[in-house]
């Protein structure tokens, strides 16, 4: 008996549905209990910290009525940040990380509270205050933050770790584009301070699927101070694989960050104030979409050379946008960019997790806080610096293009970054040199 073949029309019809099942994203992680209570924490704080990063600079603006005072903001928040960074991830490898997690999750519940009581006050608030509440938030997050991000090798399997870091952008990316739409709603409808309150009880929240975490003990007892910090720094200079993630990451922000530029683009060349809210959101919508049809990054193999890839199809779509004429053509160019940064950082961010012992990950981690938030600073130094004495459009098209020589001058420095593989016998060849 001959068997049955299948009509063409439901093989024709069965492809769209096998590839939507290859694109969307892989939510096995998910199954696993623990790690989908952090994921969940970890999307409520988000949306409130977002809101706290609008309702900052508002408020300083409401009570100096200075743009130089907003920008001082920012350096406030940064310097804590890198001091405490790399000693917050010394300290996630030598305690508890669930403790810790939820030590600095509480102290920041505090901080965010205090936001709100200090919002208060006569006169719209106090300047001094607030910047010493953004100094210890800024230095908590430091703290936390590397904790939060090394746990994740300890919960789900490591052929899982790329799908769970892509979860994470889901979250990432709509609490930044989620965050600051409530902030603006409810600073218009019932104040300023209450953004604060409502941040300080996304805390309180995250706490509660914390205390159901397992214990994350060290896997070895260890030092938290300067000598803990430099065997960090030890173990990453001699690992090229290691050090690259970091080295292309600060490639693409150097050269490729584009936000400084937003404001007088959004003046001169896209129409005025109503552009310049499609222009910061544009990166995170393309990075969202890009998470929600991640399905394919389990089974990239040769992480490295996608890594690569990414960068440079970042400094291509930071070039296009430089010579964008209209709005859509610029916020396609910028989600482009922005999904492209997303693949980056779901492959950098498991090399790094993976790649590296438990030992040693909140340590690394620590170093990627301080990357991650100084690369896209000195980005904003040098694009304002070339448009000075240029333009907006040679500061981006330059930008681009070289974030795109600087990744392949980076491959070529270290030939095993575009070899590295994430599964097989020995998944970092050369590495250690």
């Amino acid at each position: 008996m001959r068997p049955r073949r299948r009509a063409w029309w439901s093989v024709s019809a069965g492809l769209p549905l096998r590839l939507v099942r290859a694109l969307a994203v892989d939510v096995r992680p998910l199954r696993t209990v623990a790690f989908r209570r952090l994921w969940l924490g970890q999307g409520v704080i988000l949306v409130g910290s977002q809101m706290t990063v609008v309702a900052v600079p508002v408020q300083v603006y409401d009570i100096t009525h200075r743009s130089l005072y907003v920008g001082l903001t920012s350096l406030v928040a940064l310097v804590p940040l890198v001091v405490c960074g790399l000693l917050g991830g010394a300290i996630a490898d030598a305690v508890d990380r669930r403790i810790l997690l939820l030590v600095t999750g509480g102290a920041l519940a505090v901080v965010s509270a205090g936001l709100w009581a200090q919002a208060l006050l006569p006169g719209g608030g106090s300047i001094s205050l607030l910047w010493a509440l953004v100094a210890v938030q800024s230095a908590l997050v430091a703290v936390n933050s590397p904790a939060r991000s090394a746990v994740i090798p300890r919960l789900v399997s490591a052929e899982q770790v790329p799908a769970a870091n892509a979860l994470n952008q889901i979250v990432t990316n709509t609490g930044v584009v989620a965050g600051p739409l409530l902030a603006g709603v409810i600073i218009g409808q019932v104040g300023l301070a209450w953004t604060y309150l409502v941040d300080a009880g996304s805390f309180f929240v995250a706490l509660y699927t914390l205390l159901r975490l397992p214990p994350l003990p060290p896997e070895r007892n260890g030092e938290t101070g300067r000598a803990s910090v430099l065997e960090g720094l030890r173990f990453l200079a001699g690992r090229r694989i290691l050090l690259m993630t970091f080295l292309v990451d600060i490639n693409a922000m150097v050269f490729g960050w584009p936000r400084a530029l937003f404001p007088e683009l959004a003046e001169v060349r896209f129409g005025g104030p109503g552009a310049l809210g499609w222009l910061f959101a544009a990166p995170a919508i393309g990075a969202l979409v890009a998470a929600l049809f991640s399905g394919w990054l389990g089974r990239v193999n040769r992480q490295g050379l996608t890594v690569l890839v990414s960068v440079s199809l970042w400094g291509l779509a930071i070039a296009a946008f430089g010579v964008a004429g209209t709005l859509p053509t610029a916020v396609f160019c910028l989600a482009l960019a922005g999904a492209a940064d997303m693949v980056s950082s779901v492959f950098r961010t498991s090399m790094l997790q993976l790649a590296a012992p438990d030992a040693m990950r909140g340590r690394l981690q620590g170093v990627f806080i301080v990357v991650v938030t100084g690369g896209p600073r000195l980005g904003d130094l040098r694009a304002g610096g070339v448009s000075a004495v240029s333009s907006p459009a040679f500061s981006l098209v330059s930008g681009g293009i070289a974030c795109v020589l600087g990744a392949v001058l980076l491959a070529m420095a270290v030939p095993a970054f575009a070899r590295y593989r994430a599964r097989g016998p020995d998944p970092e060849p050369g590495a250690v040199a």
